[in-house]
């Protein structure tokens, strides 16, 4: 069971217009939720969390769009978008409630990370941060430290068989290496001291597009497909420094246990593909009577095995 998490934490607020340049840190999430939605990860498996509503912000040019390339050739806010928290929900508190699933009694499953201990999550996060802290709506920060002991409690709660961070922030390092979980794999956009630079911009819209690191992830994604053999080896190898222009920072390896990134499939973590059990045999009818919507399989005399699921009467 594969699960994104995803947060766009900069100080960004629809009702307050100069938090505008920080468009791309909605676009880098919403890139991610594009990637991971073609891949095959269901919405109810995606909690995105959003600070800012970009698509309807008054100084948008391409009113309820988003991009994230000045050719604007993939829309990544589409109409069917489903964003679980956004504006003053994005907050540090609600955010590791849904982690470690210490949500108010009544709160529906779509606001929640439903995981156990067979589920692969994927937890994506940008904004603006700094040595040890990320910044939400620019009024709180999450502390690394605080990070690294929800992801413990996650651990001792079962909640993960293995979980891969992401996080492109300036000195997107030091939220990196504090964790020390059980697989739990980390990697960063640049290491301490060091920033996190933009890709490009667009000109009409008149802001930063992207992110640069995202961008290269983004470009990697485009090329997986539902059955890809790439790894996360690969990915790793696509981080030129002279691209990126920073040089990203990985967690502890050791700490992620039972393989190797080179073992560990791309769609593990950004993708779903179901299990299919395949039978060279025919299915043979029930001997026992099951009522399915007052239907009996007893009642309607199949003579000869089944062979196909549709000739199921249910």
């Amino acid at each position: 069971k594969q699960w994104y998490q995803r947060q766009s934490t900069g100080g960004c607020n629809s009702r307050r217009c100069r938090y505008w340049f920080n468009y791309r840190h909605a676009a880098n999430a919403l890139s991610i939720y594009y990637s991971v939605k073609r891949l095959g990860i269901p919405d109810s498996h995606i909690i995105l969390m959003l600070s800012d509503d970009m698509a309807c912000n008054p100084r948008n040019p391409t009113s309820a769009q988003v991009f994230n390339n000045r050719d604007r050739h993939v829309q990544i806010y589409p109409d069917d978008v489903e964003v679980d928290y956004r504006d003053s929900e994005v907050t540090v508190e609600n955010f590791f409630r849904v982690l470690t699933d210490r949500l108010p009694e009544g709160t529906p499953s779509s606001k929640r990370l439903m995981t156990d201990e067979n589920s692969n999550i994927l937890v994506y996060l940008t904004g603006h941060g700094g040595d040890g802290f990320l910044k939400f709506q620019d009024t709180e920060e999450m502390n690394a430290l605080e990070l690294a002991d929800v992801f413990q409690q996650m651990h001792e709660k079962k909640r993960y068989n293995e979980l891969f961070f992401m996080i492109d922030t300036c000195q997107a390092g030091s939220m990196v290496l504090p964790i020390k979980s059980p697989n739990i794999l980390g990697v960063g956009s640049s290491t301490v001291g060091q920033d996190s630079l933009s890709h490009h911009g667009d000109k009409e819209i008149g802001v930063y597009v992207i992110d640069r690191f995202t961008y290269f992830t983004l470009d990697f994604l485009e090329k997986v497909q539902p059955n890809s053999k790439a790894t996360l080896s690969d990915l790793f190898r696509i981080y030129s420094n002279a691209e990126i222009r920073s040089t990203p920072q990985y967690s502890n390896l050791n700490l992620f246990k039972t393989r190797s990134p080179g073992d560990v499939l791309i769609t593990d973590f950004f993708g779903s593909v179901r299990q299919t059990v395949l039978f060279d045999q025919q299915v043979a009818p029930l001997n026992k009577t099951v009522v399915t919507d007052e239907v009996k399989l007893t009642d309607l005399n199949i003579s000869s095995p089944l062979e196909t699921v549709s000739q199921l009467p249910f």
